[in-house]
């Protein structure tokens, strides 16, 4: 039985899957803006997997580097979590991705979202909000 035994499957065997959140993630760390559009179901498997990384990011040993290098296979990635994406979140304990809904896509009507790594700053729209009232 699966009682309390969650876990997104995503409809692939255990090496797929392994396979996409690695390449999900490499491709998170690696945009400029610090996000990517996916289906939903897949952005909500990616991050506790991405979270999970900057926490190991955020301990900065040669132990941590070594696991997420285990997780990742991709050293430049690493080497940017490490010394870029970590630090900027160094004085929050969690919650480093958001996910932003999205329509559904054209050609299977797949429900889409933005995966995005949270920055310090404050979003434009509370500011306006705060600014009119």
């Amino acid at each position: 039985m699966r009682h309390r035994n969650h876990r997104h499957i995503l409809g692939r065997p255990t090496g797929e899957r392994v396979a996409l959140l690695r390449n999900l993630a490499i491709a998170l760390v690696a945009t400029e803006n610090g996000s990517i559009r996916t289906t939903r179901e897949k952005a909500k498997a990616l991050r506790p997997f991405i979270e999970k990384l900057i926490t190991l990011g955020k301990r900065g040993s040669v132990h941590h580097r070594r696991l997420a290098l285990s997780r990742l296979n991709h050293k430049p990635t690493v080497e940017k979590l490490f010394k870029e994406i970590a630090p900027r979140y160094s004085a929050r304990n969690g919650g480093y991705t958001r996910i932003i809904h999205d329509g559904q896509r054209m050609g299977d009507g797949a429900w889409m979202a933005y995966v995005q790594l949270v920055s310090d700053e404050a979003p434009v729209a509370a500011a306006s909000d705060s600014a009119s009232s």
